[in-house]
């Protein structure tokens, strides 16, 4: 699989999963958008690329407001070539609390940057897309996305809804030569909950203990493979949805989770 002469933004490409996506996509040949709401950690993934002679450039966005999103895809767009892919992958966590626990105000930013971002990122992408009759979504859900388990009441809910959007869109522009896919990671460490502590504030209680997959007793009991995946895993399957490979692939929640979603 290469990516030579395409264009990827990634969205939540600062650290974790998101940064995998866009060092893989850059090695394979593609021209980077890395976008993340802190903008020294995006520069950071956007040096990872230039040292090994990639094309990229970071941006800073907030990726729940529509504003920011026209302006990342306009700035790529016109700095680095038409839109090709489009990878709607930032997203926190929301501390693994149960409606009774958990205030509005959390719910809503939860929702706001898991899903209204998946929306916002995949119109702003459609715009670019359709007129040129091809492209690749790829929306970052999660096995929460399928399960009742793996978050929070905001998590799962949002992460359902991404599922559920994905494949609405899929129906409705696949035969527009664009297809929409969605992956599904399970239990890959990254430093996404203290970074979704941080980004939800000092009001909502320590999360770093919270959940279904927090050590290896727990991990063993749960997941068939007996480890956690690797960032690598799911950029490997990113990579290869969003390959003239994947061109019949629509609509389609790829799983990646050493066998939990089995079990």
């Amino acid at each position: 699989m290469t990516f030579t002469n395409k264009m990827a933004v990634v969205t939540g490409a600062g650290s974790g999963i998101g940064r995998g996506m866009a060092v893989m996509l850059g090695a394979k040949g593609a021209a980077v958008a890395v976008v993340d709401i802190d903008e020294a950690t995006a520069t950071e993934t956007a040096q990872i690329i230039t040292k090994a002679g990639g094309k990229v450039r970071a941006y800073r966005a907030d990726v729940s407001k529509a504003a920011d999103i026209d302006a990342v895809v306009t700035a790529a767009v016109k700095d680095l070539g038409a839109l090709d892919i489009m990878i709607n992958n930032a997203g926190i966590l929301d501390g693994y609390f149960n409606v009774d626990e958990m205030d509005e105000a959390t719910f809503r930013r939860v929702i706001d940057i898991d899903l209204i971002s998946v929306f916002l990122g995949a119109k702003r992408a459609l715009k670019e897309m359709l007129p040129r009759g091809r492209g690749r979504i790829i929306n970052t859900a999660s096995v929460a996305g399928l399960n009742g388990t793996g978050g929070g009441a905001a998590y799962v809910s949002a992460k359902h809804g991404v599922v559920g959007l994905t494949r609405q869109m899929a129906v409705a522009y696949g035969a527009r030569g664009i297809t929409v896919n969605a992956i599904c990671p399970g239990a890959i460490p990254t430093g996404l909950r203290p970074h979704s502590q941080a980004l939800l504030g000092p009001g909502l209680p320590d999360m770093s203990g919270r959940g279904v997959a927090v050590n290896d007793d727990q991990i063993r009991a749960l997941i068939p493979a007996g480890a956690r995946g690797t960032v690598a895993d799911i950029a490997s399957a990113v990579c290869y949805l969003a390959s003239d490979e994947a061109s019949y692939i629509n609509g389609h929640t790829m799983v990646v989770d050493g066998g939990w979603r089995a079990k």
